[in-house]
């Protein structure tokens, strides 16, 4: 699906489900990571999770944009548009929207890289200390007799 495939059906699922024109730009935005859409306050624009499309297809995608229209028109009509009003959760409920998207990333999949574990044990009483991130050992010292710290790795 290409971005003005996107904005067509952000338009036409506008006046089908809320008889209201979708004024603003539709389109898909990659650095999105764990959330299917979401809706820019200053610019009214829409951004779409492209993964949303490639592991759920169309039929996620039409939930995402009418969450993100439930939020578009009533921030233009100065209803409440946040997640917690009312408005919104009726809005929600009357066009069948979700109210969470599918999900997208697995826990394995977050991007962020395992840190080593460091071991440290003091030279007086060999309490043992496990930390991410590296110690200065001149620095420091062992919080339960306050000797020295030796990295054991």
């Amino acid at each position: 699906m290409t971005n003005e495939e996107l904005q067509q059906l952000v338009n036409r699922i506008s006046l089908e489900n809320f008889h209201k024109p979708f004024l603003h730009q539709a389109y898909f935005n990659a650095r999105l990571r764990s959330t299917g859409g979401r809706y820019l306050l200053q610019s009214h624009h829409i951004e779409i999770n492209p993964k949303a499309f490639e592991i759920y297809g169309v039929r996620e995608v039409e939930g995402i944009v009418r969450h993100e229209l439930c939020h578009y028109h009533l921030h233009l009509e100065g209803k409440g548009y946040q997640h917690r009003d009312k408005d919104f959760r009726d809005l929600l409920k009357k066009v069948n929207a979700p109210r969470f998207c599918s999900t997208l990333q697995t826990s394995t999949s977050t991007g962020k890289k395992e840190r080593p574990l460091y071991t440290y044990r003091c030279v007086k009483c060999q309490q043992l200390y496990l930390r991410k991130i590296r110690l200065n050992v001149k620095k420091y010292c062992c919080g339960k007799c306050s000797g020295p710290l030796k990295l054991m790795q």
